[in-house]
């Protein structure tokens, strides 16, 4: 679904991704691992089109989207949960809904009960409360929830259980889970790798910049040293 050769990409004169290249499969969780710095976060942002690719080559299921502007990219399926969430705190759960509903193509129209709020039924109780007075868990399940009114087909997800209590973990991993059965692609940059690792398919490890391994996420699991070598883990 998404396939990324020999980006270079940074901010102003300073190259944070140097000749990157990674993968991620229909219905996978592929899992972006490295460091603080190496450039996972920009990775995200380089495949929405937010950090210019320079030179490099993204492309969505053998289009390519880098030479599209940042506000055509969701349009062409891909749905991005930033870390921090940033969702608009004065508007109400149903407000934000439709802001992420107003992105969608016609053609990938979504059942905002069916295809959404299935995934997280607590949002239902709560569409007409403003999204800054949610807690850290329902603030989260609104910033997913309101990147999948899109309808995408690539999921961006950036540190998805930061901050979050045991259980509001849970929930969000099982939406997660749900999702790539539903043949979704996920890329998710995550810190806590005791949260994600049993849960994805496939790993990438890059440091700093650059694709320096990938591998069967079983596989990581079973090897603990190449956390330790590459993440400090």
């Amino acid at each position: 679904m998404l396939t990324i050769e020999g980006l270079t990409a940074g901010y102003g004169p300073v190259t944070v991704l140097h000749d990157l290249t990674l993968t991620a499969r229909a219905g996978q969780i592929t899992c972006l691992m490295g460091r603080n710095g190496a450039g996972t976060t920009t990775t995200l942002k380089a495949v929405m089109g937010l950090v210019r690719a320079q030179p490099g080559r993204i492309a969505l299921d053998g289009d390519t989207v880098s030479t599209l502007p940042a506000h055509r990219v969701p349009g062409q399926g891909v749905g991005y949960v930033p870390q921090g969430r940033r969702l608009f705190g004065e508007l109400t759960v149903a407000q934000n809904l439709r802001v992420g509903q107003m992105a969608a193509m016609p053609d990938r129209a979504v059942d905002l009960d069916r295809d959404v709020l299935a995934l997280f039924p607590r949002l239902r109780e709560r569409m007409g409360q403003r999204a800054d007075t949610l807690s850290g868990g329902e603030q989260q399940m609104l910033a997913m929830a309101r990147a999948l009114c899109l309808g995408p087909r690539l999921l961006l997800l950036d540190e998805p259980t930061e901050g979050l209590q045991p259980s509001m973990i849970d929930a969000i991993r099982a939406a997660i889970a749900a999702l790539r059965d539903r043949g979704a692609a996920i890329l998710m940059v995550e810190q806590r790798i005791d949260a994600v690792l049993d849960l994805a398919d496939h790993a990438w490890v890059i440091e700093p910049g650059r694709h320096v391994e990938d591998f069967d996420a079983t596989a990581l699991t079973q090897a603990p040293e190449r956390l330790r070598a590459h993440l400090g883990v």
